[in-house]
């Protein structure tokens, strides 16, 4: 029996969330139920735990999953899951202790995609420069009972394709804080709010600009010192060109509207 860390990755549009939740669709769910088939499991507890929590439609390119495992080979466990999985990617493993908590990361890495026609993308850069380093965030996120001072160590915005993509770094993050920030951000890039605006709600001003949708969000790392995940060899290939094949589809289709 081993402790395997699985770095899996996933389109939030499959789920209601990464966590359990009794009669929907989740992440967890289809963890559970890709062991109990490729590892063999037999319905026992793999105690399974998650790195971070997605919302409903949260992408997710680095998120980690840690269980017990009877597959004693790293390798095989993920051939093995990537072939019996519909909607989850497992990307790479490391072994682990038994202390080992996936909840205490070193840093966590997202992106948030916005459409560039139209936006003032510079005004937006500066805009979002402003949330790096530490701030009360509680304009900016939903709150839960957790403190809301928190340190961004960098949320940094650049353009290109048609999109401006906002990356943001920081060992972990409030509910709804990335998606709040982006909308802002949006706001400003619209005209609809101004830079001093969004500086005031930083410093306790009574201001919202609203939560910009998920799917245009995805976690794209979760980062350990001292645990190297060893990729997988080719993650299923097979799913990955039906899955661009499919998007090229409906790409061609709504090209020709």
């Amino acid at each position: 029996m081993i402790r395997a860390a699985v770095k899996i990755a996933y389109l939030g549009e499959h789920f209601s969330g990464s966590q359990m939740q009794p009669g929907v669709r989740t992440v967890a769910g289809d963890v559970l139920s890709d062991l109990e088939r490729a590892a063999g499991l037999g319905g026992g507890d793999p105690r399974l735990r998650l790195a971070s929590r997605t919302d409903k439609g949260v992408n997710a390119l680095g998120n980690v999953a840690v269980f017990d495992s009877g597959v004693d080979d790293p390798a095989v466990l993920l051939r093995a899951l990537n072939a019996v999985s519909e909607y989850v990617f497992y990307r790479g493993v490391a072994l682990v202790g038994e202390g080992f908590n996936p909840r205490f990361a070193d840093n966590r890495a997202y992106r948030y995609v916005i459409p560039s026609q139209g936006m003032d993308v510079g005004a937006m850069g500066a805009c979002a420069e402003m949330f790096a380093g530490e701030h009360d965030f509680a304009r900016f996120c939903r709150q839960d009972g957790r403190p809301t001072t928190l340190t961004m160590d960098a949320v940094t915005l650049r353009e290109g394709d048609g999109v401006a993509v906002i990356d943001f770094s920081a060992r972990y993050y409030l509910w709804n804080l990335i998606r709040r920030i982006a909308a802002a951000v949006m706001a400003v890039g619209k005209g609809d709010a101004t830079l001093e605006e969004v500086r005031g709600a930083l410093c306790g001003d009574d201001l919202s600009f609203g939560v910009a949708r998920p799917d245009a969000l995805t976690l794209m790392d979760v980062r350990y010192g001292g645990v190297e995940f060893a990729p997988a060899a080719g993650v299923s290939a097979g799913r990955v060109e039906e899955g661009m094949f499919r998007n090229r589809l409906r790409g061609m289709f709504l090209e020709s509207l």
